[in-house]
């Protein structure tokens, strides 16, 4: 018989997200109680959209659905996705630094993120913020690029803890030479954006030790302080040493829409000198046939001025939902980051474990939040709580969280 690859056992038996909803499952199964409209369990944890999609961009995918049902409008396979769209996410997010044979678009940041390492293979060295976003790390062990799963951490991967002792951003004499690093700002879970300091000082030690970094920019439209980037391309020399990843999710609520793009400059090589621009190319044009047309016209119609406004107006109203929980979480003495330029507020209880907070919060708030260590070890005695909701349940949410001070 076929063998299994032996990658997948390397990973852990459950996704962090399926983990969740597991126990939030049990933990209504045995609390009927939770039927009760003022009982009910209100998430804020997985960071999932929940607000329509406003009018403008909506009337682009509907426009775009009704276009497919005629002769003249009708179109198939986009592999590489629609010039247009390309040449405008160039226009609107690089100020046309690139050209569309360097932007691909996608079914979502995170698909994006699983096939890049088919570029690079088992033998690099990969590193990550500790905490993050679980898909890098489980992605890298499935390509084989990492150890088996320790209990602890995967081996062969290399963490670089961002904690508050740091202000979030790691010790950059920790990343390997001639390997991968993936990288999240705002970061996901903490919400801190990283200054344009911190991301030259990236850059610089990316180029001197070899390294690429794959920059997973999925939260950048909730950036309000002018000062802070929003890509990585708007740092001198990162068209040499990055790749970077973005999305239409979280700002213009395409969650259920995927619709992404991902930017390979033209100019960036491997050690050997060979493009990866003409390897990504080949491994989009062999594996994917192109996203949605439905969702390529939904993003061209995001991309108008219409259209980027209604995006502003949806990440005002998550961060004001962010806002909100921090207000409730300061009342209680609680100690948090992020919420100001990213929908995650990151939440401190020290010296315990987080998954005894989470059971806490949902057993005496009825709050679905996510436990921080499930995004690393350095996520321990953290919780993250997710500002996508409804305003209503948002909060009624707070009202709840501030019972912890009954505690």
């Amino acid at each position: 018989m076929i063998k299994r690859n032996p990658c997948i056992a390397n990973i852990k038996a459950g996704y962090l997200f399926p983990e969740i909803a597991r126990r939030r499952r049990e933990y209504a199964a045995a609390h009927p109680e939770t039927a009760a409209p003022e009982k009910r369990i209100i998430s804020l944890g997985v960071g999932n959209t929940t607000e329509p999609i406003l009018p403008h961009i909506n009337r682009g995918l509907t426009e775009g659905a009704r276009r497919l049902g005629t002769a003249e409008g009708y179109s198939g396979y986009t592999d590489e996705g629609f010039l247009e769209l390309r040449k405008g996410i160039s226009r609107v997010f690089y100020r046309g630094a690139f050209g569309p044979e360097e932007i691909f678009i996608s079914d979502g940041a995170k698909c994006d993120i699983g096939r890049l390492q088919l570029l690079f293979g088992a033998g690099v060295p990969v590193a990550v913020q500790d905490p993050s976003y679980p898909v890098y790390v489980d992605g890298s062990v499935l390509i084989g690029a990492a150890g088996a799963w320790a209990g602890t951490g995967y081996g062969g991967l290399v963490y670089l803890p961002c904690t508050a002792e740091n202000n979030y951003f790691p010790d950059l004499s920790l990343l390997p030479r001639d390997g991968l690093f993936y990288f999240c700002s705002p970061n996901n879970p903490t919400g801190v954006a990283a200054t344009r300091e911190q991301l030259g000082a990236l850059v610089a030690a990316a180029r001197e030790r070899g390294c690429i970094i794959v920059y997973d920019a999925a939260y950048g439209e909730y950036i309000r302080d002018p000062g802070l980037p929003k890509s990585i391309f708007e740092i001198e020399g990162a068209a040499a040493c990055a790749i970077e990843v973005n999305s239409f999710s979280k700002p213009a609520g395409f969650t259920g829409v995927r619709l992404g793009w991902t930017v390979v400059p033209a100019e960036l090589k491997y050690g050997g000198g060979e493009s990866l621009n003409a390897d990504w190319a080949r491994v989009c044009g062999t594996i994917f046939n192109g996203a949605s047309n439905i969702a390529q016209y939904g993003g061209l119609a995001a991309l108008e001025p219409e259209g980027l406004a209604e995006i502003r107006q949806l990440c005002d109203f998550y961060l004001k939902n962010a806002a909100l929980i921090r207000s409730a979480l300061g009342d209680l003495g609680i100690s948090c980051v992020g919420g100001d330029n990213s929908p995650y507020v990151w939440a401190r209880f020290p010296g315990r474990k987080s998954w005894d907070v989470f059971a806490e919060i949902l057993e005496k708030c009825q709050v679905v939040t996510t436990p921080g260590s499930g995004f690393g070890p350095a996520g321990e005695s953290f919780v993250r709580f997710s500002a996508f909701g409804h305003r209503s349940d948002v909060e009624e949410a707070c009202d709840r969280l501030r019972r912890l001070g009954n505690r």
